[in-house]
């Protein structure tokens, strides 16, 4: 094969009949993270790396660690490792629990399964209360199971606050009002990995315990950084409980990282993208970036409805600002139209995961997006669904399209530029 067609092979799109091209464009990441990186973040991660026990990045470290707080909205310490979001799951629990340990968590989806996977490696007994993911976590269904645990075993409730794989998400105060009204003394750990940065979220206001968070969703970065977000009564317990840990060991990262710095060698240039990323939230306004992710969330879902296909999160106070999750026909296979979709138009649509997948198709409206990406976005699946033979009306876009032009004309805020 020589060099152009070798080029060809990487950089062309490969259709069903074998032949390739090269696609033209920007290529529409529309998956629910990672999400696509915005330009200034970028160039921020370009930077030299420099040396992680200079006092040039005890000053990095110092800004980072302490402007995280603003968007967990805590006072509390935040602690940052160069791991995925699964690292940061492991580390909200070795921190915190025994084996043979009870917790309680809830079957939302996905991602919930998982967390539920690594605590039961861990000799963690789980109560997962069964779901059909198609909504988020029950308040009332946690309150009565608290209340019926009168010998006090359940030791932590374990939330996914936004379920990527569902596009449902839980609620968190109403959660926490629901321990409360229980007089329940389990750790409250929250998973907010697809919702930190795209949905409010309080981690002191709703006295959470424990949030864990990843760095490729709303935080608009490369994957590679996670977060544990810990209260005083989640670090006292991490005094006395009995799993072993190192890496994640919340002890050695809080008392280093008061002077900036970390016990191994951190993420350097992540870090700088952590930096400009914080600063470009705060430049739109934390209530802007939510109030954005709703108005897109809002016209996703007018289009799902104009094509006359279902939203898979059953009840509309729970639908994401993150993801819509589209059910597709009866007969109609979700991979094989986000197939005939990438290789015609150049999106990436997020695939079902677990117990839907093949029967859903995701799409992501996070991070760096506003009312033309997401137009663009819808106009790639809707002419993806006739690409594909999927039995729909037309019209979505234009539905998205006049939802978005009304809430202009009501006055409601432009989505701001965030590269």
């Amino acid at each position: 094969m020589n060099a152009k067609c070798q080029f060809k092979e990487l950089a062309g799109a490969r259709l069903s009949g074998g032949e390739s091209f090269i696609m033209q464009g920007r290529h529409f990441l529309q998956i629910p993270g990672p999400s696509p990186v915005p330009d200034r973040i970028l160039r921020a991660i370009s930077m030299p790396v420099i040396d992680h026990r200079s006092a040039e990045f005890g000053a990095l470290g110092r800004h980072v660690l302490e402007a995280s707080k603003t968007v967990f909205k805590t006072e509390q310490p935040v602690v940052i490792y160069p791991s995925s979001g699964t690292g940061a799951w492991e580390a909200a629990i070795v921190n915190t629990l025994s084996p043979g340990d009870t917790v309680l968590m809830a079957e939302t989806g996905h991602f919930a399964t998982l967390w539920h996977q690594i605590a039961v490696k861990f000799g963690i007994e789980v109560e997962f209360i069964p779901g059909d993911w198609r909504r988020g976590a029950d308040p009332a269904t946690i309150e009565a199971r608290l209340t019926e645990d009168k010998a006090r075993r359940i030791k932590a409730v374990m939330v996914v606050h936004n379920e990527t794989s569902t596009g449902a998400t839980s609620r968190i105060a109403e959660i926490r009002k629901a321990i409360d009204a229980a007089g329940h003394p389990a750790l409250f750990m929250v998973d907010t990995i697809s919702s930190l940065g795209s949905v409010d979220y309080r981690h002191d206001e709703w006295r959470v315990d424990v949030t864990v968070s990843g760095s490729q969703k709303g935080l608009m970065l490369p994957p590679g950084l996670s977060f544990n977000a810990i209260s005083e009564k989640a670090f006292a317990a991490s005094k006395g409980n009995k799993l072993p840990r190192s890496y994640w060991d919340w002890q050695d990262m809080v008392k280093i990282n008061a002077t900036g710095f970390f016990p191994y060698t951190p993420a350097t240039n992540l870090l700088y993208g952590l930096k400009e990323a914080i600063a470009m939230l705060h430049e739109e306004g934390l209530d802007n970036v939510f109030a954005r992710h709703k108005r897109l969330a809002a016209a996703c879902r007018a289009a799902v409805k104009a094509w006359g296909l279902e939203v898979l999160c059953e009840n509309p106070a729970e639908q994401s600002p993150v993801l819509t999750g589209v059910l597709m026909p009866q007969g109609h296979d979700a991979d094989r139209f986000r197939k005939i979709t990438l290789e015609k138009y150049n999106i990436s649509l997020g695939s079902g995961l677990g117990k839907v997948a093949g029967k859903v198709f995701r799409i992501g409206h996070l991070g760096e997006c506003n009312e033309l990406t997401l137009l663009g976005a819808l106009s790639g699946v809707e002419m993806g669904l006739a690409a594909a033979g999927v039995p729909h009306r037309s019209g979505g876009v234009d539905a998205a399209m006049a939802l978005l032009r009304d809430g202009a004309a009501q006055g409601q805020a432009p989505v701001a530029a965030v590269a």
